[in-house]
């Protein structure tokens, strides 16, 4: 009996998806729970589990094409390999046949780490995993072809890790590779061009002290730490704790602009843009002017490990009334973040330095950070834009002021 393999059900707002990799050939043996293709949207990958055992059938949906909810993709022929139709038994002795050192101990890898791997010849079964439970992740790939390329003569010198998203080439190639752009990457080209041409967008910056941040961070990290159960205390919760703040006394910034009317949120839903395998993303803390320093940095660890192992889900990725970006993470020392539509501004954190300051008259060494508020000139003017950003420095340099609201 032949089960249909359909794409899953797509929220309202993702109109339809695309055919990102099949995992398994037509004739291959199939278990229950398998991983066979993966769906790409706008936001993320939907992974297509076998419903039960038996073989993989004809695909009728191949990779690069574009399909709708619950569209079918494929068929699994219930029972054994032994069972399917002879037509298929042919094919699936070529396709399915293991490589060297592959079989049923294959190891359980990231889709990203195995086409990766398929891209550079790399047996999947020889790269140590270093995520969960011995997962093989993308990072574990892109070091095993690093040592690949190595492994003729030493290099001189170690090299910076090469970009996960781009493919490896050895010095001295003189090769280009053409690959399709993904759905995540044109959507937010797409969006990003939309933003510029339909907002009236400024930036404003300012610095911030990171002194007493730094301070009370190291004083209490390893006691929060001990009393959270492993969370970490980091800068980020600051930041957003900041925001949450400064967004009640300026709802314009919170705000958004829906046709002719302005929307004003009565919560704070933040974006926080994390790196992945695919970019950057940005998930929401939903209602975070009511977490912890504690619940937020959870949240964000949580989000990052989702990331890396492309788990994010559809309703984790929409919405947010503010977006925080922290190109500092990357070593930027300036830049001007482009808003999230149909949000109203963008906080982006950067790089901290060691800088000669005048205070009190003398001039002192300080832990210095230049932030950005990019903001839609339309919803907020710029003394509303430069006061919210105040605010936040004010808030950082005496974070007492969040505790006692003042």
């Amino acid at each position: 009996m032949a089960i249909e393999i359909k794409a899953p059900s797509f929220p309202e707002s993702v109109a339809d998806g695309t055919v990102a990799t099949w995992h398994k050939k037509p004739g291959e043996a199939v278990k229950r729970d398998d991983l066979i293709v993966d769906i790409e949207t706008d936001k993320v990958v939907l992974e297509v589990l076998a419903e039960a055992d038996g073989v993989l059938g004809a695909i009728v949906a191949n990779e690069g094409d574009t399909v709708l909810s619950n569209q079918v993709l494929g068929s699994i022929e219930e029972g054994s390999a032994a069972a399917a139709p002879a037509a298929a038994a042919a094919p699936a002795a070529a396709a399915a046949a293991p490589a060297a050192g592959e079989g049923e101990d294959d190891p359980v890898a990231a889709p990203a780490a195995r086409k990766l791997a398929e891209e550079n010849g790399i047996n999947i079964a020889s790269v140590a995993g270093t995520g969960k439970g011995g997962r093989v992740t993308k990072e574990d790939v892109v070091a095993a072809v690093a040592a690949k390329k190595a492994a003729p003569a030493a290099a001189p010198a170690k090299a910076a890790a090469p970009s996960a998203a781009a493919p490896v080439f050895a010095a001295g190639d003189r090769i280009e590779k053409r690959v399709p752009m993904t759905r995540v990457r044109a959507t937010v080209a797409k969006r990003l061009v939309e933003a510029q041409s339909n907002m009236a967008m400024l930036t404003t910056f300012n610095e911030v002290d990171m002194t007493e941040v730094m301070a009370l961070r190291s004083k209490y990290k390893d006691l929060f730490e001990k009393s959270h159960n492993g969370v970490r205390l980091g800068f980020m919760s600051f930041f957003v704790k900041a925001a949450t703040e400064a967004l009640k006394r300026f709802p314009a910034v919170n705000a958004s602009i829906d046709g002719g009317d302005i929307v004003y949120h009565g919560y704070a839903d933040i974006g926080v843009a994390v790196s992945s395998d695919r970019g950057l993303v940005v998930p929401v803390l939903r209602n975070a002017e009511l977490m912890s320093l504690a619940e937020i940095e959870g949240g964000i660890a949580t989000f990052g490990k989702k990331a890396r192992d492309g788990k994010l889900s559809m309703d984790e990725m929409t919405g947010g009334t503010f977006t925080i970006t922290n190109g500092g993470t990357f070593g930027s020392m300036m830049s001007t973040p482009i808003v999230n539509p149909p949000q109203a501004a963008i906080l982006g954190m950067h790089n901290i330095i060691q800088r000669p300051m005048a205070i009190n008259g003398q001039v002192v060494i300080r832990p210095m950070m230049y932030l950005a508020l990019s903001y839609d000139h339309r919803l907020i003017d710029g003394k509303e834009a430069v006061t919210f950003l105040v605010t936040i420095k004010n808030l950082l340099e005496d974070p007492a002021r969040l505790l006692l609201d003042i």
